[in-house]
Protein backbone atom coordinates (compact mmCIF):
# COMPACT_ATOMS: atom_id res chain seq x y z
CA UNK A 1 0.00 0.00 0.00
CA UNK A 2 1.26 3.41 -0.43
CA UNK A 3 3.03 4.55 2.38
CA UNK A 4 1.95 8.28 4.27
CA UNK A 5 4.62 10.65 4.95
CA UNK A 6 5.39 11.94 8.61
CA UNK A 7 3.72 14.48 10.21
CA UNK A 8 4.41 18.14 10.56
CA UNK A 9 7.61 19.97 11.61
CA UNK A 10 7.05 21.08 15.29
CA UNK A 11 7.28 25.09 15.61
CA UNK A 12 10.35 26.37 16.88
CA UNK A 13 7.90 29.08 19.18
CA UNK A 14 5.30 27.33 20.83
CA UNK A 15 4.27 29.94 23.31
CA UNK A 16 1.15 32.49 22.79
CA UNK A 17 3.72 35.35 23.20
CA UNK A 18 6.67 33.75 20.89
CA UNK A 19 8.82 33.17 23.93
CA UNK A 20 10.81 30.16 24.46
CA UNK A 21 11.02 27.66 27.18
CA UNK A 22 14.08 25.99 28.42
CA UNK A 23 13.90 22.80 30.29
CA UNK A 24 16.91 22.13 32.48
CA UNK A 25 17.98 18.66 33.73
CA UNK A 26 21.05 19.46 36.70
CA UNK A 27 20.87 17.73 39.96
CA UNK A 28 22.00 20.46 41.74
CA UNK A 29 19.96 23.44 39.69
CA UNK A 30 20.20 25.76 42.48
CA UNK A 31 23.95 25.63 42.53
CA UNK A 32 26.35 26.07 39.44
CA UNK A 33 24.01 27.28 36.89
CA UNK A 34 22.50 30.17 38.79
CA UNK A 35 19.45 29.84 37.54
CA UNK A 36 17.76 33.13 38.72
CA UNK A 37 20.26 35.17 37.28
CA UNK A 38 20.09 33.15 34.09
CA UNK A 39 16.48 33.44 33.51
CA UNK A 40 17.25 37.62 34.09
CA UNK A 41 19.86 37.32 31.16
CA UNK A 42 18.92 34.80 28.56
CA UNK A 43 17.08 36.24 25.79
CA UNK A 44 15.79 35.25 22.56
CA UNK A 45 14.61 37.31 19.41
CA UNK A 46 13.90 40.15 21.85
CA UNK A 47 11.44 37.79 24.89
CA UNK A 48 13.40 36.32 28.02
CA UNK A 49 13.73 32.75 27.82
CA UNK A 50 11.43 30.63 30.41
CA UNK A 51 13.55 28.43 32.26
CA UNK A 52 12.14 25.16 34.23
CA UNK A 53 14.13 22.97 35.92
CA UNK A 54 14.12 19.03 36.95
CA UNK A 55 16.70 16.50 39.12
CA UNK A 56 16.06 14.04 37.35
CA UNK A 57 14.32 12.27 33.86
CA UNK A 58 10.90 11.87 36.12
CA UNK A 59 10.29 15.34 36.83
CA UNK A 60 11.79 16.35 33.58
CA UNK A 61 9.03 13.82 31.51
CA UNK A 62 6.53 15.71 33.54
CA UNK A 63 7.45 19.06 33.10
CA UNK A 64 8.44 18.61 28.86
CA UNK A 65 5.17 19.77 28.24
CA UNK A 66 4.23 21.06 24.18
CA UNK A 67 5.42 24.35 25.28
CA UNK A 68 9.17 23.36 25.77
CA UNK A 69 11.18 23.80 23.03
CA UNK A 70 14.88 23.10 24.18
CA UNK A 71 16.36 20.98 26.68
CA UNK A 72 19.42 21.66 28.77
CA UNK A 73 21.10 18.33 30.04
CA UNK A 74 24.08 18.17 32.81
CA UNK A 75 26.31 15.45 31.48
CA UNK A 76 27.43 15.05 34.92
CA UNK A 77 24.10 14.04 35.98
CA UNK A 78 24.55 10.82 37.72
CA UNK A 79 22.52 7.50 35.92
CA UNK A 80 20.85 7.07 39.20
CA UNK A 81 19.70 10.36 38.66
CA UNK A 82 18.00 9.07 35.98
CA UNK A 83 15.37 6.71 37.71
CA UNK A 84 17.36 3.25 36.45
CA UNK A 85 21.06 1.75 36.59
CA UNK A 86 23.29 0.76 38.96
CA UNK A 87 25.11 4.34 40.20
CA UNK A 88 28.37 1.77 41.15
CA UNK A 89 28.51 -0.45 37.57
CA UNK A 90 30.34 1.18 34.82
CA UNK A 91 28.56 2.00 31.72
CA UNK A 92 27.98 4.31 28.46
CA UNK A 93 28.51 7.81 30.08
CA UNK A 94 26.35 9.14 27.36
CA UNK A 95 23.61 6.85 28.31
CA UNK A 96 21.99 9.69 30.36
CA UNK A 97 21.81 12.06 27.02
CA UNK A 98 20.44 8.79 25.26
CA UNK A 99 17.41 8.55 27.25
CA UNK A 100 16.56 12.30 26.56
CA UNK A 101 16.94 11.88 22.94
CA UNK A 102 14.68 9.11 23.70
CA UNK A 103 12.49 11.13 25.37
CA UNK A 104 12.43 14.38 23.88
CA UNK A 105 13.01 13.22 20.09
CA UNK A 106 11.52 16.56 18.17
CA UNK A 107 12.89 18.82 20.98
CA UNK A 108 16.24 20.11 20.62
CA UNK A 109 18.84 19.44 23.34
CA UNK A 110 22.10 21.30 24.79
CA UNK A 111 25.02 19.36 26.47
CA UNK A 112 26.22 21.01 29.57
CA UNK A 113 29.79 20.01 30.95
CA UNK A 114 32.99 21.24 32.38
CA UNK A 115 35.80 22.97 29.87
CA UNK A 116 38.26 19.71 31.12
CA UNK A 117 35.46 17.37 29.04
CA UNK A 118 35.82 18.70 25.48
CA UNK A 119 36.25 14.76 24.27
CA UNK A 120 32.90 13.83 25.77
CA UNK A 121 31.10 16.91 24.71
CA UNK A 122 32.09 16.36 21.31
CA UNK A 123 30.64 12.81 21.18
CA UNK A 124 27.57 13.94 22.83
CA UNK A 125 27.17 16.10 19.72
CA UNK A 126 27.81 12.92 17.40
CA UNK A 127 25.25 11.34 19.48
CA UNK A 128 22.67 13.27 18.62
CA UNK A 129 22.75 16.51 20.76
CA UNK A 130 23.15 19.99 18.94
CA UNK A 131 25.69 21.55 20.93
CA UNK A 132 27.24 20.96 23.85
CA UNK A 133 28.56 24.36 26.60
CA UNK A 134 30.72 24.02 29.14
CA UNK A 135 30.09 25.55 32.45
CA UNK A 136 32.43 28.02 33.68
CA UNK A 137 32.08 30.07 30.46
CA UNK A 138 27.86 29.94 30.97
CA UNK A 139 26.20 33.03 30.65
CA UNK A 140 22.42 34.76 29.56
CA UNK A 141 24.27 35.96 26.56
CA UNK A 142 26.29 32.48 25.44
CA UNK A 143 22.75 30.27 26.37
CA UNK A 144 20.62 32.67 24.11
CA UNK A 145 23.05 31.90 21.49
CA UNK A 146 22.98 28.35 21.92
CA UNK A 147 19.04 27.81 22.29
CA UNK A 148 18.65 30.04 19.40
CA UNK A 149 21.38 27.92 17.69
CA UNK A 150 20.20 24.68 18.51
CA UNK A 151 16.37 25.23 18.25
CA UNK A 152 16.95 26.28 14.55
CA UNK A 153 19.47 23.35 13.78
CA UNK A 154 16.98 21.09 15.23
CA UNK A 155 14.02 22.79 12.89
CA UNK A 156 16.39 22.51 9.87
CA UNK A 157 17.21 18.68 10.96
CA UNK A 158 13.64 17.73 11.20
CA UNK A 159 12.90 19.13 7.95
CA UNK A 160 15.50 17.47 6.21
CA UNK A 161 13.93 14.07 7.72
CA UNK A 162 10.63 14.90 6.52
CA UNK A 163 11.93 15.88 2.92
CA UNK A 164 13.55 12.59 3.29
CA UNK A 165 10.61 10.39 3.92
CA UNK A 166 8.70 11.87 2.10
CA UNK A 167 11.05 11.63 -1.25
CA UNK A 168 11.20 7.86 -0.28
CA UNK A 169 7.59 7.47 0.32
CA UNK A 170 7.10 9.32 -3.31
CA UNK A 171 9.64 6.36 -4.73
CA UNK A 172 8.11 3.51 -3.30
CA UNK A 173 4.30 4.67 -4.27
CA UNK A 174 6.11 5.36 -7.62
CA UNK A 175 7.40 1.61 -7.70
CA UNK A 176 4.37 0.12 -7.03
CA UNK A 177 2.23 2.20 -9.38
CA UNK A 178 4.83 1.09 -12.25
CA UNK A 179 4.33 -2.19 -11.16
CA UNK A 180 0.27 -1.92 -11.89
CA UNK A 181 0.53 -0.89 -15.33
CA UNK A 182 0.64 -3.48 -17.69
CA UNK A 183 2.91 -5.96 -20.07
CA UNK A 184 1.68 -6.52 -23.07
CA UNK A 185 1.22 -10.58 -23.46
CA UNK A 186 1.94 -10.68 -27.37
CA UNK A 187 4.44 -13.56 -27.98
CA UNK A 188 3.72 -15.08 -31.33
CA UNK A 189 1.34 -12.38 -32.44
CA UNK A 190 2.70 -10.37 -35.92
CA UNK A 191 0.56 -7.05 -34.60
CA UNK A 192 2.57 -4.23 -33.45
CA UNK A 193 1.63 -2.43 -30.04
CA UNK A 194 1.83 0.74 -28.65
CA UNK A 195 0.41 2.60 -25.72
CA UNK A 196 0.43 5.86 -23.73
CA UNK A 197 -0.91 6.29 -20.56
CA UNK A 198 -1.30 10.17 -18.61
CA UNK A 199 -3.11 9.98 -15.19
CA UNK A 200 -5.21 13.01 -14.86
CA UNK A 201 -4.39 13.46 -10.79
CA UNK A 202 -1.28 15.17 -9.98
CA UNK A 203 2.06 13.51 -9.23
CA UNK A 204 0.28 10.42 -10.11
CA UNK A 205 1.54 7.48 -12.73
CA UNK A 206 -1.95 5.33 -12.08
CA UNK A 207 -5.44 7.11 -12.59
CA UNK A 208 -8.77 5.12 -13.19
CA UNK A 209 -8.33 4.16 -16.68
CA UNK A 210 -6.45 1.06 -17.96
CA UNK A 211 -6.00 -1.08 -20.65
CA UNK A 212 -4.03 -4.55 -21.60
CA UNK A 213 -3.61 -6.98 -24.67
CA UNK A 214 -2.88 -10.43 -24.50
CA UNK A 215 -2.61 -13.69 -26.97
CA UNK A 216 -4.37 -16.71 -26.17
CA UNK A 217 -2.85 -20.17 -27.05
CA UNK A 218 -5.10 -20.47 -29.98
CA UNK A 219 -3.54 -17.27 -31.09
CA UNK A 220 -6.19 -14.91 -30.70
CA UNK A 221 -5.80 -11.72 -29.81
CA UNK A 222 -7.87 -10.11 -27.11
CA UNK A 223 -7.49 -6.12 -26.38
CA UNK A 224 -8.95 -4.02 -23.98
CA UNK A 225 -9.28 -0.29 -23.08
CA UNK A 226 -11.13 1.26 -20.15
CA UNK A 227 -12.58 4.01 -17.57
CA UNK A 228 -13.60 3.83 -14.06
CA UNK A 229 -15.55 7.29 -13.09
CA UNK A 230 -13.46 9.29 -11.34
CA UNK A 231 -9.84 10.43 -10.62
CA UNK A 232 -8.77 9.40 -7.13
CA UNK A 233 -6.82 6.99 -5.96
CA UNK A 234 -9.75 4.72 -5.23
CA UNK A 235 -10.76 4.53 -8.61
CA UNK A 236 -7.37 4.26 -9.80
CA UNK A 237 -7.22 0.97 -7.62
CA UNK A 238 -10.64 -0.20 -8.91
CA UNK A 239 -9.26 0.21 -12.18
CA UNK A 240 -6.36 -2.23 -11.48
CA UNK A 241 -8.78 -4.76 -10.58
CA UNK A 242 -10.64 -4.85 -13.03
CA UNK A 243 -7.65 -5.18 -15.62
CA UNK A 244 -6.09 -7.49 -13.73
CA UNK A 245 -9.18 -9.56 -13.49
CA UNK A 246 -9.95 -9.08 -16.94
CA UNK A 247 -6.58 -10.68 -17.90
CA UNK A 248 -7.14 -13.41 -15.94
CA UNK A 249 -10.97 -14.45 -16.83
CA UNK A 250 -9.43 -13.65 -20.53
CA UNK A 251 -6.21 -16.25 -20.27
CA UNK A 252 -8.54 -18.95 -18.19
CA UNK A 253 -11.09 -19.20 -21.67
CA UNK A 254 -14.03 -16.42 -20.62
CA UNK A 255 -14.76 -14.38 -23.21
CA UNK A 256 -17.23 -11.82 -24.71
CA UNK A 257 -20.56 -11.17 -22.83
CA UNK A 258 -19.71 -14.03 -20.10
CA UNK A 259 -16.56 -12.22 -19.51
CA UNK A 260 -18.08 -8.66 -19.21
CA UNK A 261 -20.91 -9.54 -16.42
CA UNK A 262 -18.30 -11.29 -13.92
CA UNK A 263 -16.17 -7.70 -14.73
CA UNK A 264 -19.08 -6.33 -13.19
CA UNK A 265 -20.14 -8.09 -10.51
CA UNK A 266 -16.16 -7.59 -9.70
CA UNK A 267 -16.94 -4.07 -10.14
CA UNK A 268 -20.37 -3.97 -7.49
CA UNK A 269 -18.06 -6.04 -5.40
CA UNK A 270 -15.00 -3.63 -4.91
CA UNK A 271 -16.67 -0.38 -5.59
CA UNK A 272 -16.15 2.22 -2.68
CA UNK A 273 -19.88 4.06 -4.05
CA UNK A 274 -22.65 2.41 -5.87
CA UNK A 275 -22.45 5.29 -8.06
CA UNK A 276 -19.40 4.46 -9.24
CA UNK A 277 -19.49 2.59 -12.64
CA UNK A 278 -17.07 1.59 -15.84
CA UNK A 279 -16.78 1.88 -19.48
CA UNK A 280 -15.07 -0.66 -21.60
CA UNK A 281 -13.97 -1.44 -24.46
CA UNK A 282 -12.75 -5.25 -25.59
CA UNK A 283 -11.64 -6.76 -29.11
CA UNK A 284 -11.30 -9.87 -29.97
CA UNK A 285 -9.28 -10.17 -33.15
CA UNK A 286 -9.04 -13.07 -34.76
CA UNK A 287 -6.12 -15.39 -35.38
CA UNK A 288 -5.47 -14.44 -39.07
CA UNK A 289 -5.77 -10.53 -37.98
CA UNK A 290 -8.53 -10.08 -40.69
CA UNK A 291 -11.54 -9.84 -38.61
CA UNK A 292 -12.97 -9.21 -35.09
CA UNK A 293 -15.83 -9.36 -32.69
CA UNK A 294 -15.77 -5.77 -30.60
CA UNK A 295 -18.09 -5.60 -27.35
CA UNK A 296 -19.14 -1.89 -25.79
CA UNK A 297 -19.95 -0.80 -22.29
CA UNK A 298 -20.51 2.40 -22.52
CA UNK A 299 -17.18 3.19 -24.25
CA UNK A 300 -16.66 4.60 -27.04
CA UNK A 301 -15.45 3.19 -30.41
CA UNK A 302 -12.37 2.17 -31.70
CA UNK A 303 -10.92 4.05 -34.58
CA UNK A 304 -9.79 2.12 -37.36
CA UNK A 305 -7.57 3.30 -40.40
CA UNK A 306 -6.61 1.59 -43.59
CA UNK A 307 -4.31 2.01 -46.52
CA UNK A 308 -5.72 4.30 -49.15
CA UNK A 309 -9.07 5.18 -46.84
CA UNK A 310 -9.78 7.83 -44.26
CA UNK A 311 -9.95 6.84 -40.87
CA UNK A 312 -13.44 5.91 -39.45
CA UNK A 313 -14.86 4.86 -36.14
CA UNK A 314 -16.13 1.26 -36.22
CA UNK A 315 -20.05 0.78 -35.33
CA UNK A 316 -21.25 2.06 -31.54
CA UNK A 317 -24.52 2.53 -31.71
CA UNK A 318 -25.26 -0.98 -30.54
CA UNK A 319 -22.94 -1.67 -27.49
CA UNK A 320 -24.27 -2.08 -24.28
CA UNK A 321 -24.34 -0.06 -21.04
CA UNK A 322 -21.63 0.68 -18.87
CA UNK A 323 -20.58 -1.54 -16.10
CA UNK A 324 -22.25 -1.62 -13.11
CA UNK A 325 -25.08 0.84 -14.12
CA UNK A 326 -28.22 -2.32 -14.89
CA UNK A 327 -27.86 -5.28 -12.70
CA UNK A 328 -28.82 -7.52 -16.03
CA UNK A 329 -27.07 -5.72 -18.41
CA UNK A 330 -26.83 -7.05 -21.77
CA UNK A 331 -23.58 -6.72 -24.25
CA UNK A 332 -24.15 -7.53 -27.87
CA UNK A 333 -21.04 -8.46 -30.30
CA UNK A 334 -20.76 -6.77 -32.96
CA UNK A 335 -18.44 -8.29 -35.84
CA UNK A 336 -16.01 -6.15 -37.67
CA UNK A 337 -14.38 -6.95 -40.65
CA UNK A 338 -10.26 -5.28 -40.19
CA UNK A 339 -8.64 -6.43 -43.68
CA UNK A 340 -4.89 -7.53 -44.81
CA UNK A 341 -3.38 -4.09 -43.08
CA UNK A 342 -4.52 -1.49 -40.61
CA UNK A 343 -4.17 0.19 -37.22
CA UNK A 344 -6.55 0.16 -34.36
CA UNK A 345 -6.56 3.12 -32.22
CA UNK A 346 -8.18 2.79 -28.84
CA UNK A 347 -8.83 5.49 -26.05
CA UNK A 348 -10.71 6.41 -23.48
CA UNK A 349 -12.80 10.03 -23.48
CA UNK A 350 -9.72 11.57 -21.92
CA UNK A 351 -8.43 12.24 -25.24
CA UNK A 352 -11.56 13.65 -27.13
CA UNK A 353 -12.98 15.63 -24.28
CA UNK A 354 -10.20 18.16 -24.04
CA UNK A 355 -11.35 21.87 -24.90
CA UNK A 356 -10.17 23.32 -28.52
CA UNK A 357 -9.25 27.07 -27.84
CA UNK A 358 -10.00 29.18 -24.83
CA UNK A 359 -14.06 28.84 -26.09
CA UNK A 360 -16.22 25.63 -23.88
CA UNK A 361 -15.04 23.43 -27.51
CA UNK A 362 -14.37 19.74 -27.20
CA UNK A 363 -11.87 17.94 -29.73
CA UNK A 364 -14.72 14.92 -29.41
CA UNK A 365 -14.39 12.14 -32.06
CA UNK A 366 -15.09 13.86 -34.93
CA UNK A 367 -11.64 16.40 -34.07
CA UNK A 368 -10.00 13.23 -33.17
CA UNK A 369 -10.60 11.41 -36.71
CA UNK A 370 -9.37 14.33 -38.47
CA UNK A 371 -6.18 14.95 -36.30
CA UNK A 372 -5.05 11.24 -36.76
CA UNK A 373 -6.08 11.12 -40.30
CA UNK A 374 -3.65 14.74 -40.61
CA UNK A 375 -0.70 13.18 -38.31
CA UNK A 376 -0.51 9.64 -40.51
CA UNK A 377 -0.46 11.69 -44.41
CA UNK A 378 2.20 13.15 -42.41
CA UNK A 379 3.88 9.31 -42.27
CA UNK A 380 3.99 9.50 -38.12
CA UNK A 381 2.86 5.44 -37.26
CA UNK A 382 2.97 3.64 -33.91
CA UNK A 383 4.88 5.52 -31.08
CA UNK A 384 5.44 8.77 -32.77
CA UNK A 385 1.85 8.77 -34.07
CA UNK A 386 0.87 8.15 -30.19
CA UNK A 387 3.57 10.90 -29.13
CA UNK A 388 1.98 13.41 -31.60
CA UNK A 389 -1.67 12.70 -31.07
CA UNK A 390 -0.82 13.22 -27.00
CA UNK A 391 0.85 16.04 -27.46
CA UNK A 392 -1.24 17.94 -30.00
CA UNK A 393 -4.76 17.54 -27.12
CA UNK A 394 -2.65 18.54 -24.61
CA UNK A 395 -2.04 21.92 -26.65
CA UNK A 396 -5.31 22.51 -28.26
CA UNK A 397 -6.44 22.30 -24.74
CA UNK A 398 -4.39 25.23 -23.75
CA UNK A 399 -3.44 23.56 -20.14
CA UNK A 400 -2.64 20.21 -18.61
CA UNK A 401 -5.11 17.57 -19.40
CA UNK A 402 -7.34 16.92 -16.11
CA UNK A 403 -8.90 13.67 -17.27
CA UNK A 404 -6.75 10.45 -17.10
CA UNK A 405 -5.75 9.30 -20.64
CA UNK A 406 -4.64 6.33 -22.16
CA UNK A 407 -4.21 5.52 -25.79
CA UNK A 408 -3.71 2.11 -27.66
CA UNK A 409 -2.28 1.58 -31.00
CA UNK A 410 -2.57 -2.14 -32.84
CA UNK A 411 -1.07 -2.35 -36.23
CA UNK A 412 -1.09 -4.79 -38.68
Amino acid sequence: MPVSAPGPVASAAGSSDGGLTLLVIEDDPTGSLSMPELADTTVVAGKPVRIRTARNLTEAERLLTHDVQCVLLDLALPAAECGGGDPGAPGDELETLRRVLRLAPRHAVLALTSENDAERAAEAVRVGAQDYLFRDELDGRVLSRAIRYAVERKRADLAQHQLTESRLCAQENARLERGLLPNPLLAGSDLRFAARYRPGRSRALLGGDFYDTVRTPDGTVHAMIGDVCGHGPDEAALGVELRIAWRALTLAGMHGAELLGTLQEVLEHERADEEIFATLCTLDIAPDGRSAGLFLAGHPAPLLARPGEPPCLLPQDDGGPALGLLPEARWPRLEVGLGDAWSLLMYTDGLIEGRVGEGARRLGQEGMMEMIARQMKEGLSGEELLDAAVTEVRALNGEELTDDLAVLLLDR
